[in-house]
């Protein structure tokens, strides 16, 4: 079992800029981010794994950056240029496989994150 425990999120203007943090209990393979605004469907932000193939979606492309440290299991999301439609619930992800190729998946208790002016 893998807990991820998630800091950051709040509320900024547009334009400004917020960072995420996720730090899991144990080793991971793939990790990164998913949203869910209201009457929305939840959403990949962005997915790293450990082999280093990084996945953003489009809308967030050129403003947001993961960045992950695999010796201390944590993940960060620096999230630049942020827009009024960036606000949403946001989930720190993380997988790990075991001996047979079995995949588990986690998710952090969520963060805030608003943008308005």
């Amino acid at each position: 079992q893998v807990q991820l425990v998630e800091s950051g999120g709040g509320l900024v203007q547009p334009g400004g800029s917020l960072r995420l943090s996720c730090a899991a209990s144990g080793s991971i393979y793939a990790t990164g981010w998913y949203r869910q605004a209201p009457g929305k469907q939840r959403e990949l932000v962005v997915l790293t794994t450990s082999d280093d193939r990084t996945n953003y979606a489009d809308s967030v492309k050129g403003r947001f950056t993961i960045s992950r440290d695999n010796a201390k299991n944590t993940v960060t999301l620096q999230m630049n240029s942020l827009k009024p439609e960036d606000t949403a619930v946001y989930y720190c992800y993380a997988n790990r496989r075991d001996g047979l190729g079995r995949v588990y998946d986690y998710w952090g208790q969520g963060t805030q994150v608003s943008v308005s002016s």
